[in-house]
């Protein structure tokens, strides 16, 4: 037996007591050199019916091959991914966070089981990224994340259009705005290929974290699922995850305070998903980190919105391709002291290092503001506290000048209901729609980008609010609260809101504030009972949007283990 530590793991399996495994590894064409090789798990979020995932196949046999270029063996497998857009507003919708729960206890269960030395994972489409993040976080085996590529533009009269269009115009529609001819026109024509939505929704919200935490190697987020280039940045990840190995770099060494602190500071600054501050929360959770909403609250305060991406402006991840690429990005992010260049990330180097010969940002340009001219001195996500949110509850607000509104609720207990009132008008300016029993436990944190969209219409846009224990997709714009912790069907306050109650926020300060006494009004905690099996396992294990919406065993080991 060579001595070989690129297989630290997988050699307890090749050369361990047990030889009769190695019956199936001859099976599969083994040479006995490939013995003392290192085996790496290449995570593949396998859905065809998805055009964010539908090359993920592809992707990941190239990956494979970049493995054995570099001396390793890649062996692909799949788990479990959701569409966020297929299943928007109907039941399906239910299963998104779900699966990237199920897809990091998929990805662990593989790599342990199988004794894998190195975790590659692919993120296609919105909890790809995180699911994978998580697994590395928890395994600490060597690894990274490879991104699958955002979608090009679609076009419609000339125009550009994204997903985010699809939404507004089958908002428009509905309301009678736009006529469904046009709006069929946009929705047919929108998504014309491969790729994760090309806006700042959750997709490119974590392609851009997941490079400025370190777990990704530099510019793949903003390469395009159809370019050349990203089949060959596939074939160069088996070099960079040997690399890794050599030097027994871990994602532990890498998911720091400082690391996370970077990552957030890049949403902020993008303009970006609010899922993304869940899955930092969750990535923090898992690697055992000390980063909480109070962190991500300070971030958002002082980071200026440096992108003018859809939904806020009309930018797409091609657009900043062209620019000069995500590097390109967050050298400029680094020129506000905002980002710590000395975190190590997977390429061994130091992020100022990875950023070091990345070219300056071109102006004038419609993508990326002047540091000294951003679009917004304050990130549009922000983090209040409350008698409403006790544990927090997070705010995404592109549409408002000032950082306080005040107005009556009117409740609601799912998206098409609010789509509904909408179109019918009785949704007007200085309402706050409240949906509420959707939370983690009640029904899985389903997003309610129908509801959003629906009060995105230019008579309601900047005049109402909407406040949600739920979760809203990247795409949706309006003033928006979610992750609202703890949930109604644990007992949260939101629960005891009623209509015409008034309702305050102010982003700024950080507050938020039911002008009732929310105390003094009963609140009958209900059993939850799901329909699905992995919907019921979710919620018998889940945590609260404060904490990521973790297992809860994630949070009890890390409190045995303090």
């Amino acid at each position: 037996m060579t001595d070989n530590p690129h297989n630290w793991n997988s050699r307890s399996l090749t050369h361990g007591w047990q030889r009769g495994v190695n019956a199936f590894f001859w099976g599969l064409g083994f040479k006995p050199a490939d013995f003392d090789k290192a085996q790496i798990g290449i995570g593949t979020p396998l859905l065809d019916g998805n055009i964010c995932n539908v090359h993920a196949h592809e992707l990941a046999q190239l990956i494979k091959q970049g493995c054995a270029d570099a001396g390793l063996i890649g062996f692909p497998f799949g788990v479990s991914p959701v569409s966020d857009n297929i299943t928007q507003g109907n039941i399906g919708g239910a299963a998104s966070l779900c699966s990237r729960n199920l897809m990091a206890n998929g990805a662990e269960m593989i790599c342990s089981s199988h004794m894998y030395d190195a975790l590659i994972g692919l993120h296609h489409c919105d909890k790809n990224g995180p699911a994978f993040a998580m697994a590395l976080a928890r395994l600490n085996y060597p690894g990274l994340i490879v991104n699958g590529g955002s979608i090009m533009p679609g076009c419609h009269k000339g125009q550009p259009t994204t997903i985010y269009d699809v939404y507004d115009s089958a908002a428009k529609a509905n309301q009678g705005t736009m006529s469904y001819e046009e709006s069929e026109e946009i929705i047919r024509t929108a998504c014309p290929g491969p790729g994760g939505c090309g806006i700042a929704a959750s997709f490119n919200t974590m392609g851009i974290a997941l490079e400025a935490m370190g777990l990704s190697l530099p510019d793949t987020s903003s390469m395009p699922a159809i370019e050349a280039g990203k089949r060959e940045e596939c074939l160069r990840v088996g070099q960079a995850v040997r690399k890794l190995l050599e030097m027994n770099l871990r994602p532990r060494d890498i998911i720091t305070k400082a690391a996370l602190t970077n990552a957030m500071t890049a949403i902020a600054a993008i303009g970006g998903s609010t899922n993304g501050v869940l899955h930092m929360l969750a990535i923090a959770r898992e690697a055992d980190v000390d980063f909480t909403l109070r962190d991500v609250q300070a971030v958002c305060r002082r980071t200026p919105v440096l992108c003018n991406f859809a939904p806020r402006g009309k930018g797409t991840m091609v657009d900043l391709h062209r620019l000069g690429g995500t590097t390109m990005l967050l050298k400029h992010i680094m020129q506000t002291g905002l980002l710590d260049g000395s975190c190590i990330t997977v390429t061994g180097q130091t992020l100022a290092e990875n950023l070091a010969s990345a070219p300056a940002v071109p102006f004038p340009n419609d993508l990326i503001a002047p540091t000294a001219a951003p679009f917004k001195e304050f990130a549009d996500i922000q983090v209040c506290f409350g008698n409403l949110a006790p544990e927090g509850i997070v705010f995404k607000v592109s549409s408002m000048d000032e950082p306080r509104f005040r107005g009556k609720a009117i409740c609601f207990h799912d998206s098409k209901s609010v789509s509904d009132a909408a179109a019918a008008g009785r949704i007007q300016p200085g309402h706050i729609v409240v949906i509420r029993g959707c939370g983690p436990v009640a029904l899985g944190m389903p997003e309610m980008h129908v509801a959003s969209a629906a009060l995105a219409v230019p008579e309601l846009y900047g005049k109402v609010a909407l406040i949600s224990d739920t979760r809203v997709s990247g795409v949706s714009s309006g003033a928006v609260g979610v992750h609202c912790s703890p949930e109604a069907a644990v007992g949260g306050p939101i629960a005891a809101v009623q209509n015409g109650d008034e309702i305050e926020f102010d982003l700024l300060a950080g507050t938020i504030q039911v002008n009732a006494d929310l105390d003094a009004r009963p609140r009958t905690i209900r059993p939850v009972t799901h329909d699905f099996g992995y919907l019921a396992d979710f919620a018998a294990t889940v945590t609260q949007a404060h904490l990521g919406c973790v297992p809860r065993w994630v949070t009890e080991r890390n409190s045995v283990l303090a």
